[in-house]
């Protein structure tokens, strides 16, 4: 496993991420603690779980997947410490998580202390904002006057991220949490938070995880080049798009128990004419080089520059392993030569 700095943080995380977001519908605390057993043995240190979690979202699983790695937490306590742990507190939107509210300070001191309660843990290494209160374009709200940018009151939102960050900042202070990140943000949030840190002398955004996959690669070049630039991680998250680019649900197959066949939240914004072509293409080259089409999917996500570690996820052990093994062997200069003409024939496919 290899292991690379966590932004301009001093935590070394693997190249490879655990995500969690399946433990409490599709997985349960014994899945999770032979993922979580397996992940660890394999060289991974990096967990990433939310409030929100699991997914598909609802009351009766709020808070499950973090009450979960928390079990796990007491009954090996010990390994609290190899673990760097990442958390994200939901923005606003739900009626049952702080009836729907905007991110404020003070939501993050109370979402913060929640998650502590269920994690178990006196600290969580990696607090995350899930997505900011403002619309931004992700979920498939990328396209050309999906969003009215001109309509956004910049001050008032700056105002308010001032405040989330004095919200952070007492959570730092008070060693609940140790470093700040973002997600589901965009090149202006990030730019307009690392300014108020600087100039209030408040904590800094040390990451951002945004979906990135061979289906979706908007973050290439200005967001990533930005994250470069101001020394934040660039952590890839759904590199396979929801399942999609393992070639599972090509031509409208649904494998019984698997994700798509779950409600989804935002729709099944990823199941497009172009991105189900686009996936046949990803596939094929797959079987020409002899290696699965995830491998294909992970091996080039863990080797775009400026990526430093991959959020994946697994329902079992068979999978996690396979995707964890993608992480092991570079991909061949003449296969990311091909890969680039697929992605030039296929460009942003939904």
């Amino acid at each position: 496993m290899k292991y690379v700095r966590l932004g301009s943080s001093s935590l070394e995380v693997s190249r490879v991420c655990l995500g969690s977001m399946t433990w409490g519908v599709q997985n349960n605390q014994s899945d999770a603690n032979e993922q979580l057993d397996y992940a660890q043995s394999e060289g991974v240190n990096f967990i990433d779980t939310a409030e929100m979690y699991a997914i598909p979202p609802s009351e009766e699983t709020y808070g499950k997947t973090e009450s979960i790695i928390g079990n796990w937490l007491q009954t090996n306590p010990s390994r609290r410490k190899e673990i760097v742990l990442a958390s994200k507190i939901a923005g606003p939107g739900f009626s049952y998580i702080r009836e729907g509210t905007p991110l404020s300070g003070d939501s993050v001191v109370q979402a913060v202390d929640a998650s502590l309660k269920r994690l178990k843990t006196d600290y969580i290494d990696l607090y995350q904002l899930h997505w900011p209160n403002r619309q931004t374009p992700h979920f498939g709200n990328h396209w050309p006057n999906t969003i009215n940018f001109t309509k956004l009151n910049a001050v008032e939102q700056t105002e308010v991220m001032l405040d989330i960050l004095q919200g952070l900042s007492s959570c730092v202070s008070a060693g609940k949490i140790r470093y700040c990140g973002l997600s589901d943000d965009t090149p202006w949030g990030i730019n307009q938070y690392l300014r108020l840190s600087e100039k209030y002398d408040l904590p800094r955004m040390i990451s951002i995880q945004n979906e990135f996959s061979l289906l979706h690669t908007k973050d290439w070049p200005f967001l990533i080049e930005n994250c470069v630039n101001e020394d934040m991680a660039y952590l890839p998250w759904s590199p396979l798009a929801a399942g999609m680019l393992t070639g599972k649900y090509i031509n409208g197959a649904r494998p019984e128990n698997s994700r798509w066949t779950f409600m989804q939240r935002n729709g099944l914004f990823r199941d497009t004419k172009p991105a189900n072509e686009a996936t046949k293409a990803f596939v094929a080259l797959a079987k020409q080089h002899h290696i699965s089409p995830a491998t294909l999917a992970l091996a080039w996500c863990d080797q775009v520059d400026g990526v430093t570690s991959t959020i994946i996820g697994a329902t079992n052990l068979k999978q996690l392993s396979e995707n964890i093994d993608a992480f092991k062997e570079p991909l061949s200069k003449e296969l990311l030569a091909e890969i680039n003409q697929v992605l030039q024939a296929h460009p942003c496919p939904f």
